[in-house]
């Protein structure tokens, strides 16, 4: 049997990471098996479905490296496919015109609550002669189509994830509705009947989706039954959970994938991490792989039961090695728009190589893209603010270091050696501590007592001639009368 599997997102909004991961689930099993992964777009919601989100969808899946082999396929376009299916239910005698209105359902459902009952459809109309339906339709009544559901039918399946698993058809809330109202023929399928049909057109093989769909499978088994087609393999895979214990939301701060994008994360990061989220290596030590290599082990036999807590400190740690591990060049095409963003003044293709001698001093130091803005700051801008260690270093250092320094400066050529030998020649020529000068000069060049080596920062600052500036602002900071005040 060639495996044949489907990511079928709705275009009501963005791609969550939830619908993200049933991606990745879904294409990991395709090319374990080396079975095909389809894109279907359930646009039938007409008032919620969108362009803007269908192209999120595409662009998002894209990213994250999960090209599919067929489609995308929109069920909008399938409109008249699912009225014949409708209809061949309806001639079969497994479907019904229900003409209840909203006033008698609702009648009917405080009934049963002051019952103490569940609420269900009591199948009312299921045996509705033909002049009791003319007769509605005489009143200007439009009907659903419902689906005949047998309360005493027992459905049941072996999930791949799951096992066994069983329902009662008295569990399902009754007769079923798979077509919206209408006056004069079929309206609008609804979720569980157009995806049993899309399912058994495409002729997928095998359903991989989130546990919060159980209910439904339930259902549409009963409806591949009615049509007689085989019925394909369910897996129910675990909801993401917060750290809570509940089912993630946007409250718990996870958005779209494309808002991880602008957080920062790589894509090789994110999807490498949503493996994880429900799913465990045959190796548990290994925690790094390409999609590639997590498809070479996949299996739904060490996909878990349980919910899986979204852990941003992993996410976080996971994106850093990738980050670490980045060539060069790869890592500063990812860094310029960012940097763009923030305002820094640069010449993408004229800078490349000073941008890439800057992505080597702070890669390795990086947790997600976004920390390159704040991190590389003091390489774009021409003056510095220095933080009060930094301040409290200028004023031991005294003027005469940096005075020194900038005179020394004007008769060399800066290396990584020469650097060497100016401090150097400082030291002995000032009588003074090399710390004192190490420090002095990373307050002076960079505005703070902490950050990346400070002999590369200070070749790329001279690259862009913004050292001797620097210098002398810290010679001016010393200078003025309060700071002057501060050292005697």
């Amino acid at each position: 049997m060639s495996v044949r599997v489907r990511i079928a997102p709705s275009p009501t909004g963005n791609l969550h990471i939830g619908t993200a991961r049933t991606a990745v689930f879904n294409w990991l099993f395709a090319q374990h098996n080396g079975g095909q992964f389809i894109l279907r777009i359930e646009d039938t919601d007409t008032e919620r479905s969108r362009p803007e989100y269908t192209q999120n969808i595409l662009e998002g899946l894209s990213w994250l490296g999960l090209n599919w082999d067929e489609g995308p396929i929109f069920q909008s376009k399938r409109l008249d496919i699912y009225a014949q299916a409708v209809q061949t239910l309806l001639d079969k005698g497994l479907a019904y015109r229900c003409y209840a209105t909203e006033a008698e359902l609702e009648e009917m459902r405080a009934m049963q609550k002051a019952r103490g009952e569940a609420p269900r459809y009591d199948n009312r109309h299921r045996n509705l002669t033909s002049e009791q339906q003319a007769a509605f339709a005489a009143e200007g009544r439009s009907a659903v189509i419902r689906f005949k559901i047998e309360d005493g039918r027992q459905i049941i399946w072996n999930d791949m994830v799951r096992s066994e698993m069983s329902w009662r058809g008295s569990d399902l809330g009754g007769d079923m509705v798979i077509a919206r109202a209408s006056v004069n023929g079929i309206g609008q399928p609804l979720y569980n009947f157009a995806v049993v049909v899309d399912d058994m057109d495409m002729k997928i093989t095998h359903v991989i989706r989130g546990e919060d769909h159980i209910a439904n499978t339930a259902k549409q088994i009963l409806l591949y039954e009615a049509f007689g087609s085989p019925i394909p393999e369910f897996a129910h895979t675990p909801l993401i959970l917060n750290i809570e214990g509940r089912k993630l939301s946007k409250r718990d701060g996870v958005t779209s994938i494309f808002d991880f994008k602008q957080m920062g994360f790589v894509a090789e990061a994110l999807v490498n991490y949503m493996t994880l989220l429900g799913w465990s290596p045959p190796d548990s030590t290994q925690e790094i792989f390409s999609l590639k290599e997590a498809a070479e082990l996949f299996s739904f036999e060490r996909v878990n039961k349980a919910g899986a807590k979204f852990d941003w400190a992993k996410l976080d740690w996971l994106n850093s090695q990738y980050l670490h591990n980045m060539p060069v060049a790869q890592l500063t095409d990812l860094l310029i728009p960012y940097w763009q963003s923030a305002g820094y003044e640069f010449d993408p293709v004229g800078d490349r190589t000073w941008l890439e001698q800057l992505v080597s001093l702070i890669g390795a130091s990086l947790t997600r893209l976004t920390d390159a803005v704040e991190m590389s700051r003091l390489f774009f801008t021409k003056s510095l603010e220095y933080s009060e260690e930094a301040a409290i270093q200028l004023q031991q250092a005294g003027a005469t270091v940096f005075q020194g320094i900038l005179a020394v400066l004007d008769n060399v050529q800066l290396t990584e050696a020469s650097i060497q030998d100016v401090i150097k020649q400082v030291i002995k020529e000032q009588n003074v501590k090399k710390g004192l000068v190490m420090r002095s000069l990373r307050a002076a060049l960079m505005g703070d007592m902490h950050g990346p080596d400070l002999i590369q920062s200070w070749l790329i600052l001279h690259q862009r001639d913004l050292d001797k500036p620097r210098l002398q602002q810290a010679i001016a900071h010393n200078s003025s009368p309060a700071n002057a005040n501060k050292s005697t």
